[in-house]
């Protein structure tokens, strides 16, 4: 029977990938769990169970996957282009996590789930994989690292972004050498482990108005810290419940009585013991709906004395007889100042989102290209990738990953190499605030649908998607809720978009990625046009009520249109500037990118967009055929995402026939359960 269900695949679908175009081989988990599970019956005297009904069902999903046909493509250069930068550090990075102490664990306690991350981070950090230098030297390093240690451990992840980027790239950037000479190699080391105290119980978004003080004494050169009410203290601050032994407090300075705004200044929380310091007070936060690897805290200060010393003085400055200097003249402007490191931040919870996304997207497609279920004659001969069904749901997202992945690439460079006179600044700000809300929703979107695709195996802890979801809602609140910096990509970009006439490209028909272009470009602009005409009539004593109570649908819709045509446009680009081999299937995504994204706003296209009904009529049924032409080579482009098997470390994603054949209570073998 087995041999007739294979014979019915490879009838199907072309013969094996050609080796030429196949990446090298790595050290495959599933060789590894083979190991493991032949050492367990060894050792414990397991007998394994239904042995002749896995022998004539499913002997390897591995050679399943592998009657899907040769890529059309050349995998390796895809690989590159969808790197990026840092090459060789991420093939580094890649083999180092590859190691069987990086498999995830479940059934753990909420002290040995934060002391893991806590190690797994410590052990990239001891092989040099990040610095907080890296901010000077080489940024994008940064970057890559978020993406690819965000497969592995979002939590650990989370607590190296907030080490790395918030406290560390805080202290480098707002502080002087006074601040680095004693911090940045303990930065690196983890020795000094910090955390970003800006957010607090009554001042979220509104971070401007926080109450935390920061009173200067003359008498005794001290800063004098202080939580005035419950709503002033600090909250969800990552690894300020068991790890970090400084934070960087923001505060409002006073000076003799007078309020210079928002300032950043380092507060010792514990001793080198990890003995919480006098006049500070820690409350765990406990359990959370995911990424419970990261200790978050709350934080209150009761008159805690600092030296005038441990202000980050970069930008402004109180001398030992209370003159307060300043090269920014305006409270706001000092505040937009000292919070800017939440602009990298944007760019690595977007990595992060981008390589849970790859991660995901790679575990689901794995899985249904290997799961036989009904098929024509009635047999379990036939993968469930082949149905409409599971093509429809997850394939415009791995397109849409696609596109995020050439967005966010030119995010990173436009941060990374922006001209020092600051003229590029403002542009960079918006394109920070919409990549992450864009690549955190595709995440969650991505780990629901996968989830549901993937059935009752999605829903086990070990499968992944989980954990998965724990980081797309942690990633779409923090360091900005994704809607309401979405308010303020809809300011900024009213502030700089001019009207314009756009010509439609020939043929205005939706098989021309070049006219699908066209029509977000035109949705881009009228939304924009609307909402400015709105508050135009409201007036200056309307705005507020407008903006806010009033046009929040219009003023999401008008940003979101700005990402998607961003992404389309980067999408475009890179397609132009890739290696021919790659172009016809990148052409293939874009094209169903394109379309995915118009029939979502499908309504509005008709009555407003310009499409026609009967072309709008085409779009559905356009799409699905990109999908079918492209499900054959969902495979190999999930493997152009070169993720290790350990790093997915998901059974369903390796061998889910030999992982059920033994009582593995939920737990995906570890290379400690077999040592003598």
């Amino acid at each position: 029977m087995w041999r007739r269900n294979l014979k019915s695949l490879t009838s199907v679908w072309p013969s094996a990938r050609q080796s030429c175009v196949a990446r090298p081989p790595k050290a495959s988990q599933e060789a590894v769990c083979q190991l493991v599970l032949v050492a367990r019956s060894q050792r414990y005297g397991i007998q394994k169970r239904f042995k002749s009904t896995v022998a004539a069902v499913a002997s390897n999903p591995s050679d399943l996957r592998s009657t899907w046909g040769s890529p059309s493509f050349d995998i390796d250069k895809m690989a590159t282009l969808l790197d990026h930068d840092n090459h060789d550090m991420r093939k580094e990075f890649r083999q180092f996590v590859s190691d069987p102490v990086m498999i995830p664990k479940y059934n753990i306690s909420l002290f040995e789930e934060r002391d893991i991350a806590l190690k797994r981070l410590k052990r990239i950090c001891d092989a040099g994989f990040i610095s907080v230098l890296d901010f000077k030297n080489n940024p994008l390093r940064i970057f890559a690292a978020h993406e690819l240690a965000a497969i592995i451990d979002p939590a650990m992840t989370t607590k190296m972004t907030v080490q790395f980027n918030l406290f560390g790239g805080t202290v480098l950037k707002l502080g002087t050498e006074r601040h680095h000479s004693k911090l940045l190699k303990g930065i690196d080391t983890l020795d000094d482990m910090g955390c970003f105290g800006l957010t607090e119980l009554g001042y979220g978004n509104n971070a401007v108005e926080m109450e935390t003080s920061a009173i200067y004494d003359k008498n005794t050169k001290e800063f004098i810290i202080n939580s005035p009410t419950t709503l002033a203290q600090k909250y969800w601050i990552t690894n300020g419940a068991m790890h970090a032994k400084h934070c960087v407090v923001f505060a409002q300075l006073i000076v003799d009585g007078e309020n210079h705004g928002i300032h950043g200044i380092l507060v010792p929380i514990r001793d080198d013991n990890l003995k919480v310091m006098p006049g500070v007070r820690v409350e765990d936060m406990g359990y959370k709906m995911g990424l419970n690897g990261v200790d978050n805290a709350k934080l209150f200060f009761d008159n805690v004395r600092v030296p005038r010393e441990n202000l980050l003085n970069r930008y402004s400055d109180v001398s030992a007889d209370g003159t307060f200097t300043t090269s920014i003249k305006s409270n706001r402007a000092r505040f937009l100042t000292v919070a800017d490191q939440l602009l990298s931040g944007r760019i690595c919870i977007a990595s992060m989102s981008q390589g849970g996304a790859k991660a995901a997207l790679t575990i689901a497609i794995r899985y249904a290209a290997t799961r036989l279920t009904v098929g024509p004659k009635g047999k379990s001969d036939t993968a469930i990738l082949k149905y409409q069904l599971q093509q429809r749901s997850i394939l415009p997202l791995l397109a849409n990953t696609y596109a995020i992945n050439f967005g966010l690439d030119y995010v990173k460079d436009r941060w990374a190499f922006q001209k020092t006179d600051g003229s590029e600044h403002a542009e960079v700000v918006t394109l920070c605030c919409v990549i992450k809300p864009m690549a955190s929703w595709n995440l969650e979107e991505i780990v629901s649908v996968a989830r549901e695709r993937c059935g009752g195996q999605g829903y086990l802890s070990c499968n992944r998607f989980g954990t998965f979801i724990g980081l797309a809602h942690a990633a779409m609140t923090a360091e900005g809720d994704n809607s309401v910096l979405m308010q303020k990509v809809a300011k900024e970009r009213l502030a700089v978009l001019k009207p314009s006439t756009l010509e439609a490209p020939n043929p205005k028909d939706i098989d021309n990625p070049a006219y699908l272009h066209h029509l977000l470009q035109r949705r881009e602009l009228s939304l924009f046009a609307c909402l400015g005409k709105n508050l135009q009539k409201a007036g200056k004593q309307g705005v507020f009520e407008t903006w806010m109570y009033q046009e929040s649908d219009l003023i999401q819709a008008a940003s979101k249109a700005f990402g998607e045509r961003l992404l389309s446009e980067q999408f475009a680009a890179a397609i132009e500037n890739a290696d021919v081999s790659l172009k016809p299937v990148l052409s293939q995504l874009y094209h169903l990118f394109l379309l995915d994204t118009i029939e979502k706003n499908l309504a509005w296209m008709l009555m407003h967009g310009g499409l026609s009904l009967p072309a709008g009529d085409k779009v559905n049924a356009l799409a699905a055929q990109l999908c079918d032409q492209i499900s054959p080579q969902a495979l190999a482009l999930c493997d152009a995402f070169d993720i290790t098997d350990t790093m997915l470390s998901a059974p369903i994603a390796l061998n889910w026939v030999d992982f059920n054949a033994y009582d593995n209570q939920g737990e995906v073998p570890q290379k400690s359960n077999v040592d003598p």
